[in-house]
């Protein structure tokens, strides 16, 4: 993650170790000039409307700008200058989009990798002792601050939201969540599930941090103790509706006075370690694990979940409220390789004879809280049933050849989404690309819109069956020229969506703008395709839920030389009132073959290979 080139950014002195010694000179969030937003706006639903429609829209546009929109600039623009307030879309991003938002965390807002195999680790403890070992030796870089800062382009990003990686949870409450977070210094314990039952494991004993070895041990006896038998499923209340959650929360506090300090254990907790007794043998099977499991055996408002199976393969859960992917891929990244490159510090072989067992959570539970129960572990069974997932693990070709191609990888993987969706439904609609904004204070991300003139272009000129090699390929070069400008404005903080949300938050009681209310406005972020990329060569799978119930999840890895897109979507998906079964089979059928065209194309403009 280190950067050769000294940055730009000055370094802060008194910054208390490497990992923030940026962070208060980053430049704070901008707010783009209105002009130029209404402009980039009326660009991408220029592909997405119809004449008539694009004229009203275009109308309600410049109303708003020279009216009611100037004023509510001014208002966003004072509220970034104000000098209590670090980065202006910050808190209501987190509120609206995350704490304030009800429905369920999995399958809504948790996201997961599932690893790869490790062939030195089969045994479901030993491969949870060395992840957690892993994963403390991160969060030892992270609290001390020595964890060296991630870097774009030569130029540090912010690490603010790693103090919400460990010791830290979610907590339900209404009409909006919130974010606790503890002391790391004083809660050294993790918390270990298997049958649903809660198992309290302290990594530290007479001050000395439990070897690999050691937490080999207690999970082999958390394994052990929790026996066959399944507990009461605490976790399916983590996994409803959050407000449903809130209450059945409170029924729980006022049971019996030790379940608060039971529920306290958990969101005290470094992170959670999920023993799960599944043993999913082909991918599609272990992503679902993955996603969201039997919904029983976790604690969803934990930020960390690391999950390993009874087969001895592993993945992670994350909670995306106040961390994106970039940081918790970090994370992982850190634990895979450090296993597999054989970096990590696994401490003494010799375990020591007085180590105390993991101790259970004790939960008591009156009739209130059993009904609660069952009710939540129906809602999550229904919910999951109606989901569907699947990877496409495409080994046709990847990074490598793509660069040869003299193409962005992002971009080019985005037409690949593009040319897929049009050749499954003969027509392109509102695409969701996330950029990251990290490069400003507290920065965390922005909408790139795929779908526009070019990419339109170009999937027609691919379709059409008279069109000649270089028509394609020349439609090709202006979709990603163009997919690339509008992701760097966005990473540049000058993407329309997250200035629109600020304005609209910005209107006060009473005023009201009918660009807000154009049909267009919502029509364009309705994400048919929600997509983002997070690229591992350790990851055998990286994914989440569709954000629309006729739209796909497609979250997207480019290694070397493969391509990898999970799917998501609704078993019964209809789109405009038309029925598409297995919807989620035919989509990854038409990347492949979309995948397979656009090699196909492009391979003609690489040079013949010498003959020897």
């Amino acid at each position: 993650m280190a950067t050769a080139v000294q940055p730009k950014t000055p370094v802060d002195t008194n910054a208390a170790g490497p990992m923030l010694r940026f962070q208060n000179n980053l430049p704070k969030l901008p707010v783009p000039a209105l002009s130029a937003t209404m402009q980039k706006y009326l660009q991408s639903v220029r592909p997405l409307l119809n004449d008539e429609d694009y004229q009203q829209t275009t109308k309600w546009a410049k109303e708003f700008e020279s009216g009611l929109g100037s004023q509510l600039q001014e208002r966003l623009v004072a509220r970034a200058n104000d000098p209590s307030i670090v980065n202006w879309l910050e808190d209501w991003w987190l509120d609206q989009a995350y704490m304030g938002y009800r429905d369920p965390v999995p399958v809504y807002v948790s996201y997961f990798f599932y690893y790869k195999n490790d062939k030195l680790r089969k045994l479901p403890a030993q491969r949870a002792a060395a992840i957690t070992t892993a994963a403390l030796e991160f969060k030892q870089q992270v609290v001390s601050q020595s964890l060296e800062p991630e870097y774009a382009k030569g130029e540090p990003m912010c690490m603010d939201s790693y103090k919400y990686m460990f010791n830290n949870s979610r907590i339900p409450k209404k009409p909006s969540d919130y974010e606790a977070t503890f002391d790391p210094s004083k809660h050294h314990h993790i918390i270990a599930v298997r049958k649903n039952k809660y198992y309290v494991i302290d990594t530290f004993h007479q001050g000395k941090q439990l070897s690999t070895s050691e937490l080999q041990q207690q999970f082999e006896r958390v394994i052990a103790q929790a026996g066959d038998n399944k507990g009461p499923a605490i976790g399916a209340l983590t996994a409803d509706n959050r407000d449903t959650w809130t209450e059945a929360r409170d029924l729980l506090l006022a049971a019996h006075p030790n379940n608060e300090n039971a529920l306290n254990k958990i969101e005290t907790s470094s992170f959670v370690v999920c023993l799960d007794d599944a043993a999913p043998t082909f991918r599609d099977e272990a992503v679902r694990q993955c996603w969201h499991g039997d919904g029983r055996n976790r604690f969803f408002d934990k930020p960390l979940q690391f999950l390993v199976f009874d087969n001895g393969k592993a993945g992670f859960l994350g909670e995306h409220s106040c961390m994106d992917g970039t940081a918790t891929c970090r994370l992982n990244e850190y634990v895979c390789e450090g296993l597999r490159n054989e970096t990590i510090d696994h401490g003494d072989a010799q375990i020591r004879s007085d180590i105390p067992a993991p101790t259970q959570l004790e939960f008591h539970l009156n009739d209130g809280v059993q009904k609660a129960i069952a009710k939540s572990e129906a809602n999550f069974d229904s919910l999951i049933a109606k989901n569907d997932m699947s990877v496409l693990a495409f080994q046709g070709y990847g990074k490598n050849l793509i660069k040869k191609f003299k193409a962005s990888p992002d971009g080019y993987t985005q037409m690949v989404i593009q040319l897929a969706y049009y050749k499954m439904f003969g027509t392109s609609r509102p695409t969701y690309e996330s950029a990251q904004t990290r490069k400003y204070q507290r920065g965390r991300t922005e909408t790139a819109r795929t779908v526009t003139e070019e990419s339109v272009a170009f999937v027609q000129t691919m379709e059409d069956p008279v069109a000649s090699n270089e028509a394609k390929i020349a439609a090709f070069r202006n979709a990603i020229k163009r997919q690339g400008a509008y992701m760097a404005d966005c990473v540049n903080g000058h993407g329309a969506d997250r200035h629109l949300f600020g304005l609209k938050n910005c209107l006060q009681p009473g005023e009201e703008a009918a660009f807000f209310k154009d049909p267009a406005y919502a029509y364009s972020q309705h994400w048919y395709i929600s997509s983002s990329q997070l690229s591992s060569e350790n990851f055998d799978g990286y994914g989440w839920g569709p954000v629309v119930s006729d739209g796909f999840g497609c979250a997207y890895m480019i290694k070397g030389n493969a391509l990898q897109f999970n799917i998501a979507a609704l078993k019964d998906f209809k789109v405009d009132g038309q029925a598409f079964p297995n919807a989620v089979h035919q989509f990854k059928q038409a990347l492949e073959d979309a995948a397979n065209d656009m090699r196909d194309l492009l391979e003609t403009e690489l040079a013949a290979p010498a003959k020897l």
